[in-house]
């Protein structure tokens, strides 16, 4: 059996020529330095205050350090690394848990706000840890067995404890799908129990066929337009991952995967999702503009094994990236040595002039292909159970040069509310702070017959359109509201249009509130005559919001102190309502406009 696919430090026709200075920076000034400790209190914080990252960030930040070690030890071969290594490893194999405290059951199981080490839960945490160990194991084997005899027994032990153990013996997972709910976690923990197995098992083949059942489980699960319902962040640890154990079981037994045509279409999903520069529709869960350690020489290598020349050329847009560790140590070292993508040209993204996306209705249209230049929008049907949903049943957003100017916020840092029933407590779950109306008070509920019906998508050279009924989102009875957003290519302007009729039943509890359209806008927002003028982020070009004469505006500043926000959107974000509850129709224009000066007031000074 072949193992993981990549060279070993053994190799110095490799690893001697490895261009990795910047992390190697970053590695040498770990040195001397004490390791990130995540500490016992700091997990129990999940229980006390729901407070992730306190124990999360530092678990990271070792792991992100160990990884740089490894390359530095692959690269240079010196004495000090290998040390460095060693030290990081054995850390790992003495941390209590290497499951994310967010994800134990052990509170359930045992009563017990700490983990359970006798009862090891097996999570997206703990198969991150096992695979960068096997990872590690693979390159420098050898100099291990050197320099620290009997520290690869470790490694061993604690993956068949830890990780092979519960795999095997545990069969009531929820990632594995077995009640048909298949989501990011179980290409993610599949692909990386394979990626152990194959390292650290001596008989693997019984793992490896468990793998295979669970991977198929999620396969069957892909849509045939290729489309991820938890949106384009997501991808990359659910669709990604599983592209990914793909090759890796190829490469490791022999196994041929299939190529369906599901596995084929998913590969172009980044690209049918990017907007323009560094931004993508972030659906669900996703930053608009994601952070900037993503693995795009796997997407490259998935591109080029079903033959998506546009998924590759999107992927080597981005090959001036410089390596990270943030990705993952077996991502890293495949970027590293991945002679095809190293080799591979920059190429401009493909940026198609139309996406239809049937299995979420998703419409993205852009003025002309290619180019981010002029205005895009991108309109979500869909139902609001769809995995990390947000309450945003008819929602949109609009683009100006590709950058999002109507927007949607995306997501906190995550809590412990983020995944229980305190969900939609959270502002940026609320289908008030996505582009829906507010109708008689009542905002969109969650769940699976919170659905658009009656979804009509017309894609023509002069307009774009998509046509779909909001009614079934919103707990009133006797409502009918119908909403269409077009991009006209010929008048260069986007309009949603919305018209109803409203018959609430008496037993709402805010059926007598205001009806409103609720607008989520970012950059600089001044008033003019008719409506608003917003100068987007990254200088892209101003646009005018207008609707009817006689509606008023009232605009609410939201300020940003979540990084995972203002990283994306700056220190605030506007949220335009108009009130429309004395008509039974209303519409919203943007134009592009670099012209007319704004008169009035700021947002700024209201």
């Amino acid at each position: 059996m072949n193992t993981l696919p990549a060279p070993t430090a053994d190799d110095r026709a490799a690893w001697s020529h490895v261009d990795a200075a910047d992390l190697l920076a970053r590695a040498d000034a770990d040195l001397g330095t004490s390791w990130p400790q995540p500490l016992a209190s700091q997990a129990a914080r999940v229980h006390r205050d729901g407070d992730r990252v306190a124990w999360e960030n530092p678990a990271f930040a070792r792991q992100h350090r160990l990884s740089r070690a490894v390359v530095a030890a692959a690269v240079t071969l010196d004495d000090r690394w290998i040390d460095e290594v060693v030290d990081g490893l054995q850390l790992l194999c003495e941390q209590s848990s290497w499951c994310w405290p967010a994800h134990d059951d052990t509170l359930d199981r045992h009563g017990s706000v700490l983990a359970t080490v006798t009862d090891p839960y097996l999570d997206l945490g703990a198969g991150e840890v096992v695979s960068q160990l096997a990872w590690l194991d693979h390159v420098l084997g050898a100099q291990l067995d050197s320099r620290a005899p009997g520290i690869r027994s470790r490694i061993r032990h604690e993956a068949h404890m830890r990780v092979f153990r519960p795999f095997a013996e545990r069969r009531d997972w929820h990632w594995l799908g077995l009640d048909g709910d298949v989501h990011n976690w179980n290409p993610w923990i599949h692909g990386a129990v394979l990626t152990a197995a194959v390292q650290l098992h001596d008989d693997p083949d019984h793992l490896i066929d468990l793998v295979v059942e669970g991977l198929d489980r999620y396969l069957v699960s892909l849509p045939p337009d290729g489309a991820i319902d938890e949106g384009y962040s997501y991808w990359w640890n659910g669709a990604c991952r599983a592209l990914e154990a793909i090759d890796l079981l190829e490469h490791a037994t022999g196994r041929r995967v299939p190529d369906t045509v599901a596995v084929r279409e998913t590969v172009a999903f980044p690209h049918r999702c990017h907007l323009g520069g560094d931004w993508y529709a972030n659906l669900a869960d996703g930053q608009a503009r994601p952070r900037a350690h993503l693995p795009w020489h796997a997407l490259h290598r998935a591109a080029r094994r079903v033959g998506d020349a546009d998924a590759a050329a999107h992927a080597a847009s981005h090959r001036g990236t410089p390596p990270s560790e943030v990705a993952g140590l077996g991502r890293l070292i495949q970027e590293l040595t991945d002679g095809d993508w190293l080799a591979a040209a920059p190429a401009r993204p493909p940026l198609p002039r139309d996406v239809w996306l049937p299995s979420v209705q998703v419409l993205l249209a852009r003025e002309h292909a290619g180019s981010a230049d002029g205005l895009g929008l991108v309109v979500k049907g869909g139902h609001n159970a769809e995995h990390h949903n947000h309450n945003d049943v008819g929602s949109y957003i609009v683009t100006s040069d590709g950058v999002p100017v109507i927007i949607d916020a995306g997501r906190p840092t995550y809590t412990k509310a983020t995944f229980g029933p305190d969900r939609y407590s959270i502002w940026t779950m609320q289908s008030s702070w996505h582009n829906t109306p507010t109708i008689a008070g009542v905002d969109q509920s969650p769940g699976r017959a919170s659905a658009a019906s009656d979804v009509a998508v017309s894609v023509k050279d002069a307009v774009s359109a998509l046509t779909l009924d909001l009614s079934a989102a919103y707990e009133l009875d006797g409502l009918s509201w119908r909403r269409t957003a077009a991009l006209d290519r010929t008048e260069r302007i986007v309009r949603v249009s919305d018209i109803w009729t409203t018959a609430p039943s008496s037993s709402a509890p805010s059926s007598t509130g205001a009806t409103r359209l609720n607008l989520i806008v970012a950059g600089v927002v001044s008033v003019v005559d008719g409506g608003v003028r917003v100068a987007p982020l990254d200088g892209a070009t101003p646009v005018v919001i207008r609707w009817p004469v006689g509606i008023h505006p009232t605009l609410t500043v939201r300020f940003l102190d979540d990084p995972m926000l203002s990283d994306v959107w700056g220190d605030r974000l506007t949220r335009i309502e108009l009130d429309v509850g004395a008509r039974d129709d209303a519409w919203i224009t943007v134009e592009r406009d670099d012209a007319i000066p704004a008169t009035g007031d700021s947002e700024d000074d209201r």
